[in-house]
């Protein structure tokens, strides 16, 4: 394939078919620069070529303007960076879904640890982390992704409410000697803050009240339950229990008589349909 340098610094190439194509000569610096310029006027998120922009002006001499061009494609290639690394982050937070999903928990651990290396926010590893120490009765440990947890969602009911159990058995002396009952009473408060529906919560408050001889405290809870699930039989049958440790014999009287009116009601309208 013969090849000959031509008098303006081109050179030609024969092709298999007998044409002969002409290779344009590199730009000059100048002419680069200017491309560059153009191209970024149009597509200013290059980043690429703004830091091949900030080059040819360090090889020019024009330290300023190399200076602001690099250091802005730094700025976008690191956002860029840090936009990969939490959706890799989301991957593996998947990944470790899946093992847990199939029981392969040591696996499990490893992904989502790994998904923490890569964004420390993500709060499907750090929920996901929290439930198999606490699982393992590793209540230190899960503590800490809860609370952590807390932090990036600090108004989210199911946090709170993982995190108000660790407390609970924190606070049991064949557990830990740390005293975290009342910690767990704030955060099981801050469930039904967030969500006053959550019947559960409104459960473990009322014994925590009634162990604390709080009596006011667990009376006002199950009250608030049954107004909050007017329709949910537990909610009376609970603050009926409660009415009686309380030695409230008349109200728990009142309420099983709610009771029985509200749910013999809704059974002969559910006979009439």
């Amino acid at each position: 394939m013969p090849m000959e340098e031509q008098s303006g610094g081109s050179q030609t190439m024969e092709t298999q078919t007998g044409e002969v194509t002409t290779a344009e000569p590199p730009l000059t610096v100048d002419e680069e620069t200017a491309e560059l310029e153009k191209l970024l006027s149009e597509e200013p998120d290059d980043f690429q070529a703004r830091c091949r922009l900030g080059e040819l002006y360090f090889n020019k001499g024009r330290m300023d303007e190399a200076l602001a061009e690099v250091k802005k494609s730094i700025e976008m290639a690191e956002a860029i960076r840090v936009e990969m690394d939490r959706s890799l982050a989301m991957y593996y937070s998947n990944l470790g879904t899946i093992y847990g999903t199939k029981g392969m928990l040591d696996e499990a651990t490893a992904q989502f640890k790994r998904a923490l290396e890569l964004n420390p926010y993500d709060v499907l590893a750090l929920f996901n982390l929290g439930r198999l120490y606490n699982d393992k009765n590793e209540f230190l440990e899960a503590k800490d992704y809860f609370e952590r947890l807390i932090e990036i969602s600090p108004e989210d009911p199911i946090a709170w409410y993982n995190l108000a159990g660790v407390y609970e058995k924190l606070d049991d002396p064949q557990v830990s000697d740390f005293n975290t009952l009342d910690m767990a009473m704030q955060a099981f408060m801050k469930v039904l803050q967030f969500d006053p529906n959550h019947l559960e919560s409104s459960f473990k408050l009322m014994e925590i009240a009634l162990n604390l001889k709080k009596t006011d405290m667990a009376v006002k809870v199950m009250e608030d339950a049954v107004e909050n699930n007017p329709d949910e039989p537990l909610a009376y049958y609970n603050l009926v229990n409660t009415y009686e440790k309380c030695k409230m014999f008349e109200q728990a009287e009142e309420t099983r008589n709610r009771l029985k009116d509200r749910f013999s009601k809704r059974s002969r309208e559910t006979v009439k349909k």
